[in-house]
């Protein structure tokens, strides 16, 4: 699931290195790629992410990310 996350994160910016410890998907993304990574993730693990779980925490990294998938699914 983690590198399914990744190769999502790529395709929707390439300039983004998920395994940088610094990121903060929230932060790094503009809105657009927020709502691109939002919409890939519901297709690819077939969940709904709620208003509820659209929090900067969720977004923070892909294993934050991951998480909030696992809690969704």
């Amino acid at each position: 699931m983690r590198d399914e996350v990744i190769e999502i994160l790529a395709m929707i910016n390439p300039a983004i290195d998920a395994e940088d410890e610094d990121l903060n998907i929230a932060e790094d993304l503009d809105s657009m790629d927020i709502i691109a990574l939002i919409a890939e993730l519901e297709d690819k693990f077939d969940i709904e992410i709620t208003m509820e779980e659209k929090t900067e925490e969720n977004f923070q990294n892909v294993d934050t990310l991951v998480e909030m998938i696992k809690r969704l699914q």
